[in-house]
């Protein structure tokens, strides 16, 4: 919004530092300081609104030490979270970028399964919640959502590199010059599925080769493996998450960390000049998601501060499932699924330390007649 706006004063009036709107590093600033400051200030005041409503987090007794302690602390957190991320990035970014539309649909189609879920445990004294199945049906229409987007709409490309003997003069050619050399690099404009394979030279892997077995009609078809693999993505990530949200800040302060990471790799795959030099895969306009990123960034820092231990709020669903999915479709639009489990390795942790002990208990259980825990 402010761009624009910024934009307008700038040709209109030449008002001296306006013309600082059109950097991406100035907003992601900008859009960081605006998210930790809301975070901060509104806080606290959903805190006190939260005790006075009786809106407290009711804990199993499980034994462990000071588990009871976190008897009664505010739940729906959350909501500082989505305002913190949210208002920032409205005021910061571009909204008529593909890649911040769809970020947004995601933040707030997660947020509000999550606020439902909460809704139902905390007001109607259901501690069973919004049921599994209709958690998992939200999260699929969001993955159909995302990968018919990326898969379809014409907006959203890469740029693959021209050999100098095929290149053609032609407005959607892209010529970037070295400074060292003299030697040129031709670029253009193409719809594709590819990914990045970390760790590896030419690390890009496309998702076409699952059905070339498909012979010559296999491109076609290749949306029926892509959009499947985005929704596993979202629901694993979302759900990894919601697992990991059990201990003071733990689901936060990996959140953040997450998102600089994610950061810094959207912002060199969205500049042309840096994806060249480090020979990766350039996608334009995906450098606006940096903005975006920088709001949760500093939403994530902001909430950690009444959420490390011991916690005065916890986010329950309504952030937990929100910050993993937009990690999820964050790592997809930059098109770095493929390296989640490597920077979301405590999602990935959680989900599989859950999915041994369930099973363990279920099959103790049938066998000896009461549920064993693993851990």
């Amino acid at each position: 919004m402010f761009y624009y706006l910024f934009l307008w004063l700038h040709k209109a009036f030449d008002i001296p530092g306006t013309g600082v709107f059109q950097y991406i590093s100035f907003r992601a600033a900008a859009a960081l300081i605006t998210s930790l400051f809301i975070s901060l200030i509104i806080g606290k005041r959903l805190i006190n609104f939260l005790r006075a409503k009786q809106v407290g987090e009711t804990v199993r007794d499980l034994g462990l030490a000071g588990q009871n302690l976190k008897q009664g602390t505010p739940t729906m957190g959350g909501l500082i979270l989505l305002a913190a991320i949210l208002i920032p990035s409205l005021l910061f970014a571009k909204p008529d970028n593909i890649y911040i539309i769809l970020v947004l649909v995601a933040t707030v189609w997660l947020g509000l399964i999550g606020f439902l879920d909460d809704y139902i445990k905390v007001f109607k004294k259901d501690k069973k919640g919004l049921p599994g199945k209709l958690k998992v049906l939200g999260q699929i229409g969001l993955g159909l959502i995302v990968g018919f987007t990326m898969y379809f709409s014409d907006s959203i490309v890469i740029r693959e590199k021209v050999k100098q003997s095929a290149y053609v003069p032609t407005t959607d050619v892209f010529t970037l010059e070295s400074s060292t050399d003299k030697s040129k690099t031709y670029s253009k404009p193409v719809k594709s599925t590819k990914t990045t394979i970390p760790f590896v030279k030419n690390n890009e892997f496309d998702y076409n080769w699952l059905t070339s077995w498909m012979g010559p009609q296999a491109k076609k078809w290749s949306w029926l493996i892509f959009i499947p693999i985005v929704i596993f993505i979202i629901i694993a990530v979302s759900n990894g998450a919601n697992l990991t949200d059990g201990l003071d800040g733990l689901a936060t302060g990996t959140s953040a960390i997450i998102g600089l990471t994610l950061g810094v790799l959207a912002y060199v795959s969205g500049n042309i000049f840096f994806a060249n030099y480090l020979n990766i895969m350039y996608i334009p306009n995906a450098g606006e998601l940096v903005v975006y990123i920088s709001a949760f960034v500093g939403a994530c820092i902001g909430f950690l501060w009444y959420n490390s231990f011991p916690a005065q709020v916890f986010m329950g669903d309504t952030g937990s499932l929100a910050l993993g999915g937009i990690i999820a479709v964050f790592a997809i639009m930059i098109r770095k699924e493929i390296m989640i489990p490597i920077f979301c390795g405590v999602f990935v942790a959680e989900n599989l330390s859950v999915v041994m002990q369930v099973t363990w208990f279920k099959y103790t259980r049938h066998k000896y007649g009461e549920g064993r825990r693993i851990f």
